[in-house]
């Protein structure tokens, strides 16, 4: 059984997630010298995506923790998916989450030195040149229950790989001509254990390198020998990485190396009504089913801070999951719940109204009223803003009812509602069009019933937010849902899932002076908590309602 995630607040005697636990069994035992060093390895073919973030929270954190280190080590080894604004959107990631690299790496930093470990292992006969195409090595790596068959090429002599590898980096031959493979098993039970390719030929522009290079190593040799020279004491990996293991080991193994880290892989991070895979998220990009890598319905770091989300929340949701070795699908409640405690106490709450129905006072004497407000009524520190009243308003559609229900505590014909901050009106008279569609309410107030100083002695049975019409800003409000329908979206029906219905936009209005505040997250009292977007002038994207429920 595994152990419960340490929290903060818990004492020094509870038990620790297990690879804390390891990372202390390995100090007591005097294995690390230098202290935890641990790196964060992303290939830059994409944004990151909140899966990420729990590695990222997993490895930083544990080095702050351990008084150690962490690198931020880029898989550029595969440069016909990869791009430089990748890299730069990553490093931004990283570092808006709350974290600092100790240094900035990339594989492709190793390119030279891999090149010479594969050479050594070809001296050692352990490595060899395959002339197939990939169909054929890939028939003959056998099945999960069938053997796999060696290649035709396996018997080569040394001196024939190391020509053939020689001329491979020197350009000599087409994309898929030729293969560098590692001489393992190819009875092995593991298929990855298999003569697994080692490196593979792409003429292709590296974004680091140029055409320096027109062979580019595998990941499974170039992760561990790069964990190795960085001297990373504990390579952590997710669960899709526990087969791999054993091939991490034998490169270690069988390489000249002077450090064999260990890798430790924990579970990935599985989040309802979304999908993770970077394939299926670059599909949503690039057929255009998203606005792109940072609209806000996205997954990833950028939608979710473009949304509105800050890195608190994040990493508290990251603490909350967990480190298991189970992998799970957490509910998308939990994720919204650490938005809402992390906006709550700080955010400042301000009036700003989705869906407007005009208010006309009647006996409105037509001088501009000014009154004020709390940003926060529980938090002093945030101050007040003022707020202009006129005979014109605008309250929410869904304010009015001109059938109310049973305890209807909103406004309604004949009867009263407090305007927060302001006064007591009676709805007497209701406008409509040609459908029959509500489009105004001639509203009395009453001026001794002022929010503060009440002498009226009305009770009305409840409050409601408004705005002024003739101070009021006109914003564009973003209101997202659920990216997909169907809370496990699987890469077979995923296009199906989409919710069609996943943004809705409206012209709304906001009281002035959220939109002279320098804060950009606010609550919309009786709404939710929107944000100011810093992209698009005028517009709020909805971070989250204020309570659960979809």
């Amino acid at each position: 059984m595994e152990e419960p995630v340490k929290t903060p607040g818990d004492t020094a005697d509870e038990p620790r997630d297990f690879i804390r636990q390891r990372i202390e069994r390995d100090i007591e035992a005097g294995q690390l010298p230098d202290g935890v060093v641990t790196r964060f390895p992303p290939e830059p073919n994409g944004f990151l995506h909140i899966g990420h973030a729990k590695s990222i929270c997993l490895n930083f954190g544990v080095a702050e923790e351990y008084g150690g280190h962490t690198y931020l080590r880029f898989d550029d080894t595969n440069p016909i998916k990869e791009d430089e604004a990748y890299v730069k959107a990553i490093q931004e990631d990283v570092s808006w989450l709350g974290f600092e690299w100790t240094a900035l790496t990339h594989a492709s930093d190793y390119f030279e030195e891999l090149y010479k470990f594969a050479v050594d292992l070809i001296n050692d006969g352990k490595a060899y040149v395959d002339s197939q195409d990939a169909e054929a090595i890939r028939a003959g790596r056998g099945t999960l229950t069938e053997p796999g068959v060696n290649s035709p090429h396996r018997d080569r002599s040394v001196a024939e790989n190391l020509d053939l590898f020689t001329r491979m980096r020197a350009g000599e031959f087409a994309d898929g001509e030729h293969v560098l493979r590692a001489k393992i098993d190819m009875s092995s039970p593991n298929i990855n254990m298999r003569d697994p390719v080692l490196y593979r030929i792409r003429h292709v522009t590296h974004q680091r390198t140029g055409d320096a290079w027109c062979i580019y190593p595998m990941y499974d040799f170039t992760h561990c020998i790069s964990d190795a020279l960085e001297g990373i004491t504990h390579s952590l990996c997710t669960l899709e990485f526990e087969d791999h293991r054993p091939l991490y080991d034998w490169v270690l193994d069988n390489s000249n190396v002077n450090f064999h880290p260990p890798q430790i892989e924990f579970s990935r991070l599985g989040l309802e009504y979304t999908v993770m895979s970077k394939r299926l998220l670059n599909r949503l990009v690039d057929e255009n089913l998203v606005s792109g890598w940072d609209d806000p319905r996205m997954p990833t770091i950028a939608g979710l801070r473009r949304r509105g989300v800050r890195p608190a929340a994040i990493r508290e949701f990251c603490r909350r999951v967990g480190v298991t070795k189970q992998d799970n699908i957490i509910e998308m409640n939990l994720l919204e719940f650490c938005i809402r405690a992390d906006l709550e106490s700080s955010a400042p709450r301000g009036m700003g109204v989705l869906k407007p129905l005009k208010v006309t006072v009647t006996n409105w004497p037509g001088d501009e009223e000014t009154l004020e407000g709390p940003w926060h009524g529980k938090n002093e520190a945030l101050g007040t803003r003022t707020l202009p009243f006129s005979g014109e308003l605008w309250i929410e559609q869904d304010d009015f009812a001109m059938e109310p229900p049973k305890k209807w505590k909103r406004l309604s014909p004949g009867e009263m509602v407090r305007l927060r901050y302001a006064f007591i009106i009676r709805c007497d008279e209701v406008i409509t069009d040609a459908d029959g569609a509500v489009v105004e309410l001639k509203c009395t107030y009453f001026p001794e019933s002022r929010s503060g100083s009440d002498t009226s002695g009305l009770k009305p049975k409840g409050v409601i937010h408004w705005v002024s019409a003739a101070h009021a800003v006109a914003v564009q409000i973003n209101d997202y849902g659920r990216l997909f329908r169907v809370p496990a979206p699987t890469a077979d029906t995923f296009l199906d899932d989409i919710n069609p219905d996943s943004l809705e936009v409206l012209n709304g209005y906001v009281e002035p002076a959220i939109m002279s505040s320098e804060s950009r997250h606010f609550q919309f009292e009786r709404l939710g908590y929107f944000y100011k977007d810093p992209h698009a002038d005028g517009q709020f994207n909805k971070t989250v309602s204020l309570r659960e429920g979809f």
